[in-house]
C-alpha cells in the first residue's frame, strides 16, 4: 500500500490521468512510467515534454481534467481505481505482461501490464485471482456449450476457484451464471468502462457480478467498447487465470484468438464437442494441434493447472462435470 494519504492521492490521480491516454499509447506510456514513475510521467505528458504520436484522441490537459471526474464517477458507482501501488494489485498475475515479455513476444502484439484497473465489486482483486480459471467461448453457443460452461462455472466456483470471463453472451454468460449460482466469485473483464454494460442486454448479469464478484476494465468510466479494446482486453482475461478453458470456438472465433495469444505461461484447455458442430471446430483444432489439453470435467480442469497443486476443497476429483 502507498505510504501517506497525500502521496497516495497524487499517484492515484496520475495513473487515472494516464489511463485516459493509454488506449492507443499504452506501450509508450508504460515505458515512461517504468522509467520515471507515474507522477513524473503524468507531469511530463501534461507539460508536453514527451512527444507522443497523433494516435491520441484526447489532449493531455483534457485527460487530466477527466481524471478527477473519472475518480469521482467510479466512486459514486461503488467502484475504485486499483493501481500497482495498492496491496490488492494482482502483481503475480501480470508478471508475464512485463515490458521485457512484450518486447520478446512483439509478434503476438501482447501489450504490457495495465497502468491501472477500474474495478467494481467487494473483493480484493489480488485475492480473487489467487486461484482463478478463465472460461471463454463462442457467443453463439450451442445448448451443449451452455450446459458445459454452466457446469464448469458452478463446479469451479463451488471449489473455491474464481471464474474469469468477458461478461458477454453465450459461453461467458453461462460460466458467470454458474459461478453465481454456486455463490462463488466470478470476474467480468470488460472492453469498455466498468460501468458500461456491453452487450446492453447483460446489464442485470453485470450488476449481479459487481455486487457479488468483480467487474474490471482498463478503460475509464463511460468509455464504450471498440474493436481494438476487445483485443487488449483478451490478454487480461488470459493473465488473470492460471489456465484458460475454451468451451466452444468456431474456426475463426474470438475465443480461439484469445487462446492463441497465451504467450504467458498459462495452461490452455479445450472442451471436445460433437464432430458435427461448427462451434467445436476451433476446440478440436487446438487439441489436435497439441496447443490445448482436452478437458471434459471440472476435475480435469483443476488437474491440468499445475499451480493449483492439490485439488481445491470441494472440487470433485472423479468423473463428470
Amino acid at each position: 500500500m502507498i505510504a501517506g494519504t497525500e502521496q497516495s492521492a497524487e499517484i492515484r490521480l496520475a495513473r487515472a490521468h494516464l489511463s485516459r491516454l493509454a488506449d492507443s499509447l499504452h506501450g509508450a506510456l508504460a515505458a515512461l512510467v517504468a522509467e520515471v514513475g507515474p507522477v513524473e510521467a503524468s507531469r511530463r505528458v501534461r507539460c508536453g515534454d514527451v512527444a507522443f504520436t497523433a494516435k491520441s484522441t484526447m489532449s493531455a490537459s483534457e485527460a487530466e481534467d477527466r481524471a478527477h471526474q473519472d475518480l469521482e464517477l467510479i466512486t459514486s458507482r461503488g467502484g475504485r481505481l486499483v493501481i500497482p501501488e495498492d496491496e490488492e494489485w494482482p502483481a503475480r498475475a501480470f508478471a508475464e505482461l512485463s515490458e521485457e515479455t512484450s518486447e520478446a513476444d512483439r509478434h503476438h502484439s501482447v501489450p504490457p501490464a495495465p497502468l491501472a484497473l477500474w474495478v467494481r465489486g467487494p473483493h480484493a482483486l489480488a485475492d480473487a485471482v489467487d486461484k482463478a480459471v478463465a472460461v471463454i467461448g463462442s457467443r453463439a453457443a450451442s445448448g451443449y456449450g451452455v450446459h458445459v460452461a454452466s457446469e464448469f462455472g458452478y463446479g469451479l466456483a463451488e471449489g473455491g476457484v474464481t471464474v474469469v470471463s468477458d461478461g458477454g453472451y453465450g459461453i461467458a454468460d453461462a460460466a458467470h451464471r454458474g459461478a453465481l449460482q454456486a455463490e462463488g466469485v466470478t470476474i467480468a473483464v470488460l472492453a469498455g468502462g466498468a460501468d458500461v454494460a456491453y452487450p446492453a442486454g447483460q446489464q442485470r448479469l453485470l450488476t449481479a457480478i459487481a455486487e457479488r464478484g468483480l467487474v474490471i476494465s482498463e478503460q475509464p468510466p463511460g468509455v464504450t467498447p471498440a474493436q481494438h479494446r476487445f483485443l487488449t482486453r483478451n490478454r487480461l482475461i488470459a493473465a488473470l487465470g492460471a489456465g484458460t478453458v475454451v468451451v466452444e470456438a468456431g474456426r475463426r472465433s474470438g475465443a480461439k484468438n484469445t487462446a492463441a495469444i497465451l504467450a504467458l505461461g498459462r495452461v490452455l484447455m479445450a472442451v471436445p464437442g460433437p464432430v458435427t458442430s461448427v462451434t467445436s471446430i476451433g476446440c478440436h483444432e487446438l487439441i489436435r494441434g497439441g496447443i490445448a489439453v482436452a478437458v471434459g470435467s471440472v476435475a480435469e480442469v483443476v488437474e491440468s493447472v499445475p499451480s493449483f497443486g492439490a485439488s481445491p476443497t470441494g472440487v470433485p476429483t472423479g468423473d463428470g462435470a
